[in-house]
């Protein structure tokens, strides 16, 4: 239940159409506001009269911009979830054909549960526009071609920019993600020429060999390398891959949408629990937003690689078997949607520490 503004920190949802306004979500006592700037969003209170054991939340007042207050209600389900973290739900004492019930229900936030609505965390995490900067987008048309002897779905354009972000409270900024372009050669150079990067990746080389090889990345439909920043600082160089083109495809039964990274945290400063609590469930996060076809997210680290191995299965992957790549001993490990979701790993992992 919620208590006072003292008993749990502050939250807040980007707004990723406009990040330069984020939403306040802030409780006192029995009271909840969100805000973005000045200007008032939503206001709630825990209605008394309820269920002692779950009380619903009635709405005081709420913008009249239909959309505007659907990311207010996220912001303020995503708060509630955080600092309660076994709630099963956030009940709304708002009459079903209030308009605001209606476009809740209509955009997949809520649905009425005996008479009330009831928002889920593991639907409202689904939503998309609270994190992608490209929410509207629909999934790509199933169109399935060939490469070489792998038959496949044709892939959409890949992004430009800002992907992805994500407010930690615990770390009072947002980590993102964005598309890698050849601007990042100097930093992705520097990355991989670090001892502790290249004991994991073997990618040390010259400037015009990292060009090459991202070069060949920008230029592969089925691979997508991005930068990961806290605030504006850079920390890390992910690949982002469709598994069923990629060379573990033949290592287990590739599905048409899985997905599948690695990672190279570069900046010394970014590592430890902290940071890998924030940036490996909120690239999960990402990975299973950016397509709602995608059921499974794939990994294959080196065997040896036990602190990367120990921060996965916290991180609620499953270790499948071990296989050999040319160039390693490698471990299978999957992230399933319904576990990911359904048990709201994107909260940190207990254990995590922060390869390839």
């Amino acid at each position: 239940m919620i208590e006072s503004a003292a008993a749990a920190p502050v939250a807040v949802t980007l707004r990723l159409a406009d990040p330069s306004a984020p939403i306040l979500v802030e409780r006192r006592g029995s009271r909840i506001a969100a805000t973005s700037g000045d200007r008032p969003l939503l206001s709630l209170h825990r209605d008394e009269a309820g269920r002692a054991d779950d009380p619903a939340f009635a709405v005081d007042d709420a913008t009249g911009d239909p959309v505007a207050a659907t990311r207010a209600v996220a912001a303020v389900a995503e708060a509630v979830f955080g600092w309660e973290p076994e709630r099963a739900s956030l009940r709304l004492a708002l009459d079903p054909d209030d308009p605001l019930a209606r476009h809740l229900v209509a955009h997949g936030l809520a649905r009425v549960e005996a008479g009330i609505l009831c928002i889920r965390p593991e639907t409202a995490m689904q939503r998309r526009d609270p994190w992608l900067a490209d929410p509207d987008r629909p999934p790509y048309p199933l169109d399935l071609i060939m490469t070489g002897d792998r038959r496949h779905p044709r892939r959409p354009r890949k992004p430009e920019g800002l992907v992805y972000a994500r407010h930690i409270p615990w770390l009072g900024e947002a980590v993102s993600f964005r598309a890698l372009t050849l601007a990042d050669l100097p930093l992705f150079h520097r990355w991989m020429n670090d001892e502790r990067v290249a004991a994991i990746w073997s990618e040390t080389g010259s400037e015009a060999e990292h060009r090459a090889y991202l070069s060949a990345l920008i230029a592969d439909p089925h691979m997508l390398p991005l930068i990961g920043c806290f605030g504006d600082r850079p920390f890390g160089y992910f690949e982002i891959y469709w598994a069923k083109e990629n060379r573990i495809a033949p290592f287990y039964d590739a599905g048409d949408y899985d997905r599948g990274w690695h990672v190279a945290v570069g900046e010394d400063a970014f590592r430890g629990r902290a940071y890998i609590s924030a940036w490996l469930p909120s690239l999960m996060h990402y990975l299973f937003l950016d397509d709602p076809r995608t059921e499974r997210i794939v990994g294959e680290p080196a065997a040896s690689h036990a602190q990367q191995i120990r921060n996965l299965d916290v991180s609620g992957f499953a270790k499948l078997k071990t296989f050999s790549f040319p160039h390693k001993r490698a471990m299978l490990v999957m992230l399933l949607r319904e576990r990911f979701f359904g048990d709201r790993l994107w909260r940190p992992a207990a254990r995590a520490e922060g390869g390839r």
